[in-house]
């Protein structure tokens, strides 16, 4: 077995801490090129590359996945949130833009909030912490160590 403490390197299996639980979730790619299956739980998706990159596009690409991770958690923390607070908010709306600067090696994520209903300034800004207290924007503002290991089949 070989591993690396910190590599970049893609792994078959992925298992997180998140909620207090170890959650973890396995890509399997088969020789379609780049069709993958992602299984988390008792759940199925297809993440894929565009077709200018190789790939058929039956999905979404790995960096509009991980930019969905933050635009859905976000929704979802605040949605919490709101519901706590009993707050007249109907929808909540989670853009998230993401550009990757290979030469500087930095993501950048452009998050928009928008509502249906009505919030005070007051409201409003304390929308904008929750927002960034969202576990997937906690988990990309933190220090991260990916540890790779090959298990020989």
């Amino acid at each position: 077995m070989l591993q690396n403490g910190n590599s970049k390197n893609q792994s078959q299996f992925a298992t997180f801490k998140i909620y207090d639980q170890m959650t973890q979730v396995k890509a399997i790619t088969k020789k379609q090129l780049y069709r993958t299956e992602i299984t988390a739980r008792n759940h199925l998706m297809i993440v894929d590359e565009p077709k200018d990159s190789g790939g058929g596009d039956e999905a979404m690409h790995p960096f509009e996945l991980l930019a969905a991770s933050l635009a859905s958690c976000t929704s979802i923390t605040l949605r919490m949130y709101i519901n706590r607070k009993e707050w007249k908010v109907d929808e909540i709306h989670v853009t998230v833009d993401v550009e990757f600067q290979r030469r500087e090696n930095r993501a950048i994520f452009k998050r928009k909030i928008q509502w249906v209903g009505s919030l005070e300034e007051k409201q409003q800004k304390r929308i904008l912490s929750i927002a960034d207290a969202c576990p997937v924007h906690k988990a990309l503002m933190a220090s991260v160590d990916i540890e790779t290991e090959i298990i020989a089949p």
